[in-house]
């Protein structure tokens, strides 16, 4: 499991996104006090409309920052990035009115959108092996669990010595470390890619996603991880303090239940995809997460609630701690920036369909029905990605190129059969602008 961080450049990286994560949480809880400071019980709403910022930045920026940083050296855009984050968290405990929160929070997020892609695209590029970056990304699966658990632990004790507005030094300072240890590494860089104009350059990571069987099946559990997640994101506390009349202690148990779960799904992975292709392991996640959502629909105590979360925390990491790999091996390495903002830009617009159904379907329908709702979604959208995802789904693909000159080199590329067909790793590329239909 630990055997990447003996990579200089990885473990630098891997220690910048601990680092930044930790300050995101304490930003995280700092916003929370922040917004009741300003709004006194309408802090719900102003952290309900942070929220969809948050999603609407992830959304919309991604791919449009993909596109104008896709020629400028990784590790400089990163800095950049750390830098800008920073600077917005420098203005956070100066703000005295909501609006003023909106903006900064845009900005952030933003910045994020342009930053988490380009750092998960760069790791595929510092462990090019397989086992190796499976490794690395049970790490950062576990890294981001772990923040969910330290971050409050680590706000709660700072309270206690100094008020919430210092909080927002904290998040600061995390990004000013991230973007040190970035600084500290040479990052590796794919080739430059061929002029494109603005439209294609934002378009080619959904285009090559969306022309991708596996992606397509990847986008399908998306929605199925979302439909489950933000049930219990969202609806946590109401089960554990609404209907089960129990303390805030109590709902932090059950999130430790659900992070457990998916902490444990993240140790277990690299051994388990060792042997089980991606889409059984997938599935099989989305699965659980189908069967945890239905039971959620008829927990009759806190004591059923506690292994129902363990349950979808299992299911939540198994579904999707491996999308990195499909990520990895549907794209040549230059276009893998934008692929990995697609796959942002989409995972996230999942959440902005299930977060708001979550919580308005609950406050207006109940939990009951909720819970159905979610996982007719979570089911339905499972059933679409074993469908669209061929279950075979092999790397070398066998296909033609009509119109091709017998002289193109790139026949020369893997193993051609004599009737003007070869077969190599199939990517959608400009010579590969759709994917071949099985023989």
């Amino acid at each position: 499991m630990l055997s990447p961080l003996k990579n200089r450049t990885y473990s630098h990286l891997f220690a910048a996104q601990v680092i930044a994560l930790v300050g995101t949480g304490l930003l995280t809880v700092a916003l929370g006090l922040l917004a009741f400071d300003l709004a006194g019980e309408n802090a719900g709403a102003v952290l309900g409309t942070a929220l969809a910022i948050k999603m609407i930045a992830y959304v919309g920026v991604a791919p449009v920052a993909s596109a104008f940083t896709e020629r400028v050296p990784r590790r400089a855009v990163l800095v950049a990035l750390d830098l800008m984050r920073a600077g917005v968290a420098l203005f956070l405990p100066f703000v005295t009115e909501v609006w003023q929160v909106y903006v900064l929070i845009f900005a952030l997020q933003s910045a994020s959108a342009a930053f988490t892609p380009t750092f998960q695209a760069t790791i595929p590029d510092v462990l090019p092996d397989e086992k190796e970056y499976t490794r690395a990304l049970s790490l950062s699966r576990l890294a981001y669990d772990l923040e969910s658990v330290v971050s409050p632990m680590l706000a709660a004790a700072l309270l206690t010595v100094i008020s919430f507005h210092n909080l927002f030094a904290g998040t600061v300072i995390g990004f000013l470390v991230s973007a040190a240890l970035v600084v500290s590494v040479v990052l590796p860089s794919p080739k430059p890619t061929k002029p494109r104009g603005i439209y294609d350059r934002t378009t080619r990571g959904i285009r090559i996603y969306l022309a991708t069987p596996r992606l397509r099946g990847l986008l399908a559990i998306n929605l199925a991880v979302a439909s489950a997640g933000a049930l219990v994101i969202v609806n946590t506390v109401v089960y554990v303090q609404a209907v089960f009349g129990l303390d805030q202690q109590s709902t932090a148990i059950a999130l430790a239940a659900f992070g457990g779960g998916s902490m444990l799904a993240a140790f277990v992975l690299p051994r388990l995809l060792e042997t089980v292709l991606d889409r059984t392991a997938m599935l099989g996640g989305a699965g659980l997460l189908v069967a945890g959502t239905i039971a959620a629909a008829a927990l009759p105590s806190y004591a059923w609630l506690l292994p129902v979360w363990f349950l979808l925390g299992l299911g939540y990491s198994m579904s999707q701690t491996p999308s990195g790999r499909l990520l990895r091996r549907s794209a040549h390495p230059e276009d893998r920036p934008a692929l990995f903002a697609a796959q942002f830009a989409l995972s996230h617009a999942c959440w902005l369909i299930t977060y708001p159904l979550a919580g308005w379907a609950g406050a207006a329908f109940g939990l009951q029905a909720t819970s159905v709702v979610l996982a007719l979604v979570a089911g339905a959208a499972v059933t679409a990605a074993a469908w669209v995802w061929p279950a075979g789904d092999p790397e070398v693909v066998e296909h033609s190129h009509e119109g091709l000159p017998a002289s193109h080199p790139h026949w020369n590329e893997g193993v051609a059969d004599g009737r003007n067909r070869h077969a190599h790793a199939y990517v959608i590329d400009d010579l590969h602008s759709a994917w071949p239909h099985a023989r």
